[in-house]
């Protein structure tokens, strides 16, 4: 399928329900990254823009992209009403075509699922390769279908976090898997409903000695 297609699937998703005005982090996002310390972060496929909004409330500097540009839009009028302008860049961008430029302290990719063509080993490895020293890549995946998910395919399978992580392919020497898990939680949909779903955590840090090509500085 093209990216023309892409972007009219995912512009139709966001444009065919009411903006989000009060958009919620993602639980396990919050979780995990409050204890680490504030600097540049890239939230992949943004969204409603709710993990933006509350990295930027914790004082993270964020790079928000996704491929709708009605969800851009949207995340860009919410935080500048919030006050959070200075700290939330939104920008509409095709992962299947090109990586958002920087070098990122915290990398966040949070239900990147897509039935168009996306090569996400290739996007997540890039990823890892733009993280600074002793930055982390937080994937949390889909592992099972909930009632309100866009893909309700029965024969839907979802990678383990031990299988994400080998197909990223990095050297473990210069990049440590910190978590791969596989929590259960009760979640509530767009509609209200509540249903018990299962998580794949995998978080990555980036070796404090590593260079920008991926090897331990000498």
């Amino acid at each position: 399928m093209s990216t023309t297609d892409a972007v009219a699937f995912w512009d139709g998703v966001y444009a065919g329900r009411p903006a989000a005005t009060d958009p919620r982090p993602n639980v396990l996002l919050a979780e995990i990254v409050s204890g680490l310390p504030r600097g540049d972060a890239l939230d992949l496929g943004c969204g409603d823009g709710g993990d933006a909004l509350w990295l930027a409330g914790q004082g993270w500097r964020v790079t928000a992209v996704d491929i709708s540009a009605v969800a851009v839009e949207r995340l860009a009028g919410l935080a500048g009403a919030r006050g959070l302008g200075d700290l939330v860049t939104a920008e509409s961008y095709d992962l299947h075509k090109s990586f958002p430029p920087g070098e990122f302290d915290l990398i966040s990719a949070q239900y990147l699922h897509t039935s168009f063509d996306l090569d996400r080993a290739t996007v997540l490895r890039a990823a890892a390769h733009v993280l600074r020293p002793g930055g982390r890549l937080l994937v949390v995946d889909h592992g099972s279908t909930a009632p309100w998910s866009w893909n309700q395919d029965p024969g839907v399978r979802y990678p383990s976090p031990r299988e994400i992580a080998a197909g990223i392919d990095l050297d473990p020497s210069q990049w440590l898997v910190e978590r791969a898990d596989v929590p259960r939680r009760i979640a509530t949909g767009p509609d209200g409903r509540t249903a018990e779903v299962t998580d794949h955590v995998l978080l990555i840090r980036r070796a404090i000695g590593a260079d920008h090509a991926g090897h331990l500085a000498s």
